[in-house]
């Protein structure tokens, strides 16, 4: 984990085959974990496991789930369903196709244009000039 300008943190994250991934991460979020790591050094995980080392995924679904029975929620919750969640509300905020696809280290982007998703309030035709719409003559 390292500070960035503007109170921002920079997170190098190892996912899926070992593929190491850096995200950025904004100043709310980042003032939040740099308080929770104490003396933890720059390149010790952020959420540690009992025994040492980085949580497994395993691990993290169990809290999550406890968190979500704890919290009345759908206890079907997942590290999973947070980042398919992340990844639609991103899009749906405005950010770029490419960005989302970095961000969670697809290799195709194929893969990442799955978490588009048509809304009932939206349409393409709503980007077009009127301006065609308008018989002429």
């Amino acid at each position: 984990m390292i500070e960035r300008d503007g109170g921002k943190v920079q997170l190098s994250v190892l996912g899926k085959g070992q593929k190491r991934r850096e995200v950025l991460l904004p100043e709310v979020v980042a003032r939040s974990l740099l308080s929770l790591r104490g003396d933890a050094g720059a390149n010790d995980p952020v959420f540690a496991s009992p025994r040492g080392g980085h949580l497994t995924e395993r691990a993290v679904n169990y809290m999550l789930k406890r968190a979500a029975i704890n919290a009345g929620i759908n206890p079907k919750l997942s590290a999973h369903w947070l980042r398919h969640a992340h990844a639609s509300h991103a899009i749906d905020r405005g950010a770029a196709l490419p960005v989302v696809q970095s961000t969670l280290g697809h290799g195709n982007i194929a893969v990442t244009s799955g978490y588009l998703h048509a809304r009932p309030d939206t349409s393409s035709g709503l980007s077009l000039d009127p301006g065609v719409f308008l018989q002429r003559g």
